[in-house]
């Protein structure tokens, strides 16, 4: 399972859109709500959200951050709350877009907004859900807003068994609705719709903060949300046109761009971080575990500052899918040579496979090697090889012998040899 982040838009969005199928009616949600981006017609936009002429409005970043009242990026009053006009926000977006922010350490531009209606409100509750391995959790509290951590002590945190009933369920949320909520059959009946929405969306976390209630409606102001990117195949119809962005100041470069879009039209799994495209240490490696026990190793032996990427293929790629991420791989790696002349390393390991078939996603790694032998060559590649699986004596077989005949430097080993001693091998090797 991978947790991704989703923007606020995009939450709300899908709220909206199963509204009438997780709340029966009981509640209403009227949902206005713009995402804005550097391609949008900011002149044009009201002829599609009349609404943005005729209301009050709030203006914030919609990147994948928190804190942004805080940090004094939200739009909401010039002098008083809910006096922001259309004209404002323009104005306001603009500026923001064409002036560099720091963020955590991570300096960038903002390019993605929310613009929703301003909503008068004098309470302001917390809800919280979490997916954990054994079960759910729901955090609950009358005292949401900015300084809900200030206010963490009134936060009531109820777990949720992975196999309870309908009944036990809804007995657990209303048993422990904090007592300082004034409505509480409302606000429970509400928690209750919402965990059913969480569950079978397939969300990995799910906060709304703050959440507002007049009478039956309901108001989302602030949302974040985390999906598991796994259930695609599941859930992706519910999901709609969904986007998995890079958090702020971590935007994707285009090879991290193309494999990700592989990632997403694949039911294999395809991963790749590039750390540092000038480092001489590049893996190929089966499987996300294992791709963090050979990044861990490498670390361990003092070369992270020479670890270039970080990344896995697994889930039974096809010749095609494989070839494709290990040219990917390859192109950045054979681009420039190491400063010092010092040989590249590739190593190319993983654990022993259950139902990926090593010499089908080898055969794909040979057909990338074959059109960049040159380049490998001329970079001094030195490859190592370390895997397990079904067909894998087949798979270590033809990789020796396709890397001998192209004069390419190879080690391979089997499920014999540890699963990362030829890190330290490829490392004692090519100091």
């Amino acid at each position: 399972m991978a947790q991704r982040a989703i923007r606020e838009y995009d939450a709300k969005r899908m709220l909206f859109n199963h509204w009438s199928e997780y709340f029966d009616g009981d509640f209403k949600y009227d949902f206005k709500s713009v995402l804005i981006t550097p391609e949008t017609d900011l002149d044009k936009l009201p002829e599609h959200h009349p609404w943005l002429l005729h209301m009050p409005l709030v203006a914030k970043p919609d990147m994948l951050f928190g804190k942004r009242g805080k940090l004094g990026l939200v739009l909401y009053k010039k002098e008083k709350p809910g006096d922001v006009t259309w004209e404002d926000v323009k104005k306001w977006i603009k500026e923001k877009m064409s002036e560099p922010v720091t963020i955590k350490g991570q300096t960038g531009y903002l390019t993605h907004f929310i613009v929703e209606p301003f909503i008068p409100h004098d309470e302001e509750y917390y809800i919280a859900m979490t997916m954990e391995r054994e079960g759910d959790k729901i955090f609950m509290s009358a005292h949401g807003g900015i300084d809900v951590e200030e206010n963490w002590d009134k936060v009531v945190e109820v777990f949720i068994p992975a196999l309870a009933t309908d009944d036990e369920i809804k007995k657990l949320i209303r048993e422990n609705v904090p007592a300082d909520i004034k409505d509480k059959d409302k606000y429970a009946n509400f928690v209750e719709k919402l965990y059913n929405f969480f569950r079978d969306l397939h969300f990995t976390y799910l906060e709304i903060n703050p959440l507002a209630m007049t009478g039956t409606q309901v108001y989302p102001l602030d949302f974040v949300a985390r999906l598991d990117d796994t259930a695609q195949f599941v859930a992706g119809r519910k999901w709609g046109d969904i986007e998995f962005p890079a958090g702020f100041g971590g935007e994707l470069s285009p090879e991290e761009k193309y494999i990700k879009e592989m990632d997403e039209k694949s039911g294999a799994s395809l991963k790749l971080t590039i750390l540092n495209p000038e480092g001489r240490i590049w893996t190929l490696v089966a499987g996300g575990g294992a791709s963090v026990v050979y990044a861990d190793t490498i670390a361990d032996l003092g070369y992270v500052n020479e670890l270039a990427n970080y990344g896995e293929y697994s889930g039974n790629p096809s010749r095609t899918e494989t070839r494709e991420y290990v040219k990917t791989v390859f192109d950045l790696m054979t681009r420039n040579k190491h400063p010092e002349g010092k040989p590249k390393i590739l190593i190319i390991g993983g654990a022993i496979a259950n139902f990926t078939d090593v010499a089908k996603t080898f055969a794909g790694i040979i057909d990338a090697m074959q059109e960049y032998a040159d380049k490998l060559r001329d970079v001094g590649v030195r490859i190592y090889v370390r895997r397990g699986g079904p067909n894998y004596e087949l798979g270590l077989k033809q990789i020796k012998e396709a890397a001998e005949k192209l004069g390419l430097p190879i080690e391979v080993y089997g499920p014999e040899t540890h699963i990362t001693a030829i890190v330290s091998k490829a490392l004692t090797d090519n100091k």
